[in-house]
């Protein structure tokens, strides 16, 4: 008899969490379903003035009352490009190194330096950025700056992910190819690699979001220029999160609505990434 009391307080109780994790899954919904309605509704002022020019135009002018996001919305992902560019050989590298090579009295201080790197301020990195790339090594303000001050925040994040993916990989795996005579490097190539694939492609795409999302480091080192698009890693230009954080002190109400738009796209934008960085994952898992 106690022991079906037992099972029914089990079966409240499991049920009783059930409904509050739904609630807290929900409550987050409904928080971003607020939060993109008012940001929206704050932004419609200046989407019925510009129309379509307001992504297609690249002229921004607050004394014209001309809002175009083309030119920041270029920055954002060309600056987010070099970071990945930069960042991604390091960071797999560093996590396979952590995970395959490296002996284990050398594993523990490796993650802690890494975790402390990913927990220090962004504006320590763009300050350092401003003192050191941009002056002493003649690089300047630039989409090049921006995007190697973004490699270095990001790198801890994507090798953090990374390694904790790669460590899924199981060791009756990596065992089997190194007794059918494969080289350490072959083994990570044969098994290693190709389990953890969609993880690290997830890991990638997070460390994209989290680059794009940067605003105070960008907006130190990347130069504040409107209007500029160009391939030249070396010219100035801007960011929609730095263009945010410089003009909205000074912004009036169409300006402000303009610098809201731009906070709708880069929340969408970032959004985007993110769901498709947990597709991936998803699906690698499936296929693993």
């Amino acid at each position: 008899m106690q022991l079906f009391e037992l099972r029914g307080r089990s079966h409240h109780a499991d049920k009783a969490f059930g409904w509050i994790t739904i609630a807290a899954a929900g409550l987050v919904l409904v928080i971003l379903g607020l939060v993109a309605a008012s940001m929206t509704q704050r932004a419609l002022p200046v989407l019925e003035k510009m129309g379509p020019d307001l992504f297609t135009s690249s002229k921004w002018s607050a004394a014209e009352d001309h809002y175009g996001l083309l030119a920041f919305l270029f920055g954002t992902l060309y600056t987010a490009a070099i970071a990945l560019v930069l960042a991604v050989p390091v960071s797999l590298g560093v996590a396979l190194f952590i995970t395959q090579v490296a002996p284990r009295w050398l594993k523990k201080p490796m993650v802690y330096l890494i975790d402390l790197c990913a927990v220090v301020p962004s504006v320590v990195w763009g300050l350092w950025g401003v003192l050191v790339l941009s002056q002493h090594f003649g690089l300047g303000r630039s989409f090049l700056t921006a995007g190697i001050i973004l490699a270095i925040m990001i790198t801890p994040i994507i090798t953090s992910l990374a390694r904790e993916v790669i460590e899924t990989t199981p060791l009756t795996d990596k065992e089997a190819a190194l007794a059918l005579g494969a080289t350490r490097w072959e083994m990570i190539c044969a098994t290693v690699l190709p389990h953890s694939k969609g993880g690290l492609v997830g890991a990638v795409m997070l460390g994209l979001g989290r680059a794009m999302g940067e605003t105070i480091a960008a907006a130190l080192v990347i130069g504040s220029a409107l209007g500029q698009i160009t391939a030249n890693p070396f010219a100035p230009g801007n960011s929609m999160p730095a263009v945010i954080a410089n003009e909205w002190g000074e912004a009036d109400d169409l300006h402000k609505s303009a610098l809201i738009a731009l906070a709708v796209t880069l929340f969408a934008l970032t959004i985007v990434v993110n769901l498709l960085a947990t597709w991936i994952v998803q699906r690698g898992r499936r296929h693993a």
